[in-house]
């Protein structure tokens, strides 16, 4: 099983690709029915550089070096940006969205938004020269995390991954008559397992696919019409919401 190889979510990639060596890894196998993936970035910049990310609707748990302890990010609602600077070496977890609550025992949404670090030493992996081996600690560290399964975890995750392949996916209320579950009921689960909304989730992807088809000559109307906005200035407004400049502004800036 390969990890996967797009860049949704990652504002304007070719440019940070271009500085910092980056790249996913799978987990052992124990660890994939909660895992995205692990993602590394290793490098030496002899100027700061600011990354821009959209949030996926996911958990992270991120070593960095020049921080002693490791942060557990919850699911961020705005653009998240970081300044790097001088040697780089980042080891992050991305949890599926849904897959965290097993390693913890309270809901998702408490976590949604906020950064805390966890007191361990980012040694444990940072230090870790050789790739697989520090893949390899990543692995024993969250399996000692004892993660328990869950089958409204695994509910979650499986309905978050509908979201994510499914774009005729557009409204809650038929999202969930679909599912068999009452509104209600699918927000609640959300909010205790993914720590954000259906319809949140919904935006974001669509957002996501906005983002890395800007890399390409794009038709905005056209865009707008196949991600389920009823018309091109609904898409406009969110893009522009969240990454902060328009569609056609961002476009611009790649070229």
């Amino acid at each position: 099983m390969q990890p996967r190889r797009d860049t949704r979510g990652i504002v304007d990639a070719r440019e940070l690709f271009a500085r910092v060596r980056f790249r996913r890894r799978m987990p052992c196998a124990e660890l994939r029915p909660y895992l995205e993936h692990y993602w590394l970035i290793d490098g030496e910049l002899s100027e700061p550089y600011t990354s821009h990310v959209v949030p996926h609707p996911s958990v992270n748990l991120v070593f960095e070096r020049g921080h002693d302890r490791p942060e557990v990010a919850g699911v961020g609602l705005g653009l998240f940006s970081r300044k790097l600077e001088g040697r780089i070496r980042v080891a992050g977890v991305q949890f599926r969205p849904g897959g965290f609550r097993p390693f913890r025992g309270e809901p998702v949404s408490e976590w949604t938004g906020r950064h805390v670090r966890l007191d361990v030493d980012s040694r444990l992996v940072l230090d870790v020269e050789d790739e697989d081996a520090r893949v390899a600690v990543l692995d024993a560290f969250l399996l000692g995390m004892g993660p328990v399964p869950d089958p409204q975890a695994t509910l979650a995750m499986d309905l978050v991954q509908r979201i994510r392949d499914d774009r005729e996916i557009q409204r809650v209320t038929d999202f969930a008559r679909a599912c068999g579950m009452s509104v209600r009921s699918l927000q609640r689960l959300f909010a205790d397992y993914v720590g954000v909304s259906p319809k949140w989730v919904i935006l974001r992807y669509r957002i996501h696919e906005a983002l890395e088809r800007a890399e390409s000559d794009v038709e905005w109307a056209h865009l707008a019409a196949d991600l389920g906005y009823s018309d091109q200035a609904h898409l406009v407004r969110d893009f522009t919401q969240t990454v902060g400049v328009s569609p056609t502004a961002y476009a611009r800036a790649l070229t």
